[in-house]
């Protein structure tokens, strides 16, 4: 059976990445242990030496190991794990390093995107797929990452979407006065588009869609 995944807008928007150029030689990873969820400013920021050993780590590294010969993960003494990984294959084996991580009960920090993974909050169905415009899939991810990602918007990273497939989906893309909106029921084969004026709508939006709140349909005026 094939799913069906949003598409791609090219639209302008105002957080972009790297140029081409700039990507660096291997994809890098953090995966670490922390108490409670963290900014992603927090998890930049962070002194990874003086993290206490944890012996999740380790494991996490093992594990990651035997599963993706082709990624390279190094525990730091259980401190932190680094792992670098092809950037070809990056976003296939970054969407198993967040799960691996959770599994463990870690966060991971993507420095290239500079994104956080935190173990919590989630939304309603674990089966949850984020997607981005520029390749990023996650599984069941945590609320403030999508929250930032909303926030990453821009012509390399042009779209943002929760999918659920089989059943429905929410996407986002800016256009020119704001944000299109795209909210389709996959059984009944429709799809409805909406304009929203600012980042803040689309984050509510997005953050009901994901603790299967549907107040945002009644919200807006929906075409389609």
């Amino acid at each position: 059976m094939t799913h069906e995944v949003p598409g791609r807008h090219e639209v302008p928007g105002q957080h972009e990445l790297p140029d081409q150029h700039e990507l660096p030689d291997q994809h890098e990873l953090a995966v670490w242990r922390e108490p409670e969820p963290i900014t992603a400013d927090q998890a930049a920021a962070k002194a990874r030496d003086q993290i206490p050993p944890d012996p999740s780590v380790e494991a996490f590294a093992r594990d990651l190991a035997a599963a993706f010969p082709d990624a390279e993960a190094d525990p730091h003494g259980s401190r932190y794990a680094t792992v670098r990984m092809p950037p070809e294959h990056a976003d296939e084996i970054s969407n198993q390093v967040y799960a691996l991580a959770r599994e463990h009960g870690l966060i991971c920090f993507d420095p290239y995107r500079r994104l956080v993974h935190n173990l919590s909050p989630t939304g309603a169905h674990p089966e949850t797929q984020l997607h981005t415009g520029d390749g990023m899939i996650v599984t069941d991810p945590d609320l403030g990452l999508v929250r930032d990602v909303l926030g990453r918007l821009s012509p390399r990273n042009p779209f943002a979407a929760l999918v659920l497939f089989g059943r429905h989906f929410l996407q986002v893309a800016p256009e020119p006065g704001g944000y299109e909106l795209e909210y389709k029921d996959s059984p009944a084969r429709r799809l409805y588009r909406t304009h929203v004026g600012d980042l803040g709508e689309v984050r509510r939006a997005f953050q009901e869609y994901a603790t299967d709140d549907r107040a945002f349909l009644d919200r807006h005026r929906w075409e389609g």
